[in-house]
């Protein structure tokens, strides 16, 4: 089995699997050179994708980003993990079953939840030992789907909660992320600012510019 980092901070990229899968893994290798530091792979599957056409991208996402030891993690599909060499799951919503997932999967693995301005969401991911928690949506946007925007404060006192990593996503660019400077969090977690950018590369490597810049 392949030897995965915990999530660090920095730029966290979510993976639309609707795009063509040779077109997405040339963008991933150009982020990664440009400093991601986690993949995660939206539960977004293209209509006729197989148990089979899952496994292969997802053993190749694995084969890109295990070379730099970047965790790649499926959002939702935990039973993925029984037999690929996944890094982990992020979470939508609390599961109602998350010990009975820890025996199935059988393995040590990364886990992560979303969370708006429920606090309840942040002390379930604090008393359950998850790795992280990423609060949606910080600013509209059209790939956050509904998630409600999160207000400053709730951020504020989630860092009171816990000192596991805070991700922030929703809407997030270069140009915006200057107005959270204020609040503690450890990375952004990115979509389209990065896989719709000319030069995905140069993207990521602008966001980790800018987030090294106003948080060093």
């Amino acid at each position: 089995m392949r030897e995965h980092s915990k999530i660090k901070r920095g730029v966290y990229l979510v993976l639309d699997p609707g795009i063509n899968r040779a077109v997405l893994l040339q963008k991933v290798k150009e982020a990664l050179e440009g400093g991601v530091s986690a993949l995660q792979v939206w539960n977004h599957w293209p209509a006729g994708y197989t148990e089979a056409d899952k496994k292969a991208l997802i053993k190749s996402l694995v084969d890109v980003a295990g070379a730099l030891r970047v965790p790649v993690l499926i959002n939702e599909a935990w039973e993925l993990l029984q037999d690929t060499e996944l890094s982990g799951v992020h979470f939508d919503d609390i599961p109602a079953n998350f010990e009975s997932i820890k025996n199935a999967v059988g393995r040590e693995f990364i886990t992560g939840i979303t969370c708006s301005n429920n606090l309840d969401v942040v002390r379930w991911a604090s008393q359950n030992h998850l790795d992280y928690v990423s609060f949606c949506a910080i600013f509209p946007s059209s790939s956050a789907g509904s998630c409600e925007l999160v207000r400053p404060e709730t951020i504020r006192e989630a860092r009171k909660m816990t000192q596991m990593p805070l991700f922030l996503s929703g809407g997030i660019t270069t140009e915006n992320l200057p107005l959270l400077k204020e609040l503690d969090f450890d990375g952004v977690a990115v979509i389209s600012g990065i896989l719709n950018a000319a030069s995905a590369k140069e993207s990521a490597a602008a966001y980790h510019h800018a987030l090294n810049k106003y948080k060093p």
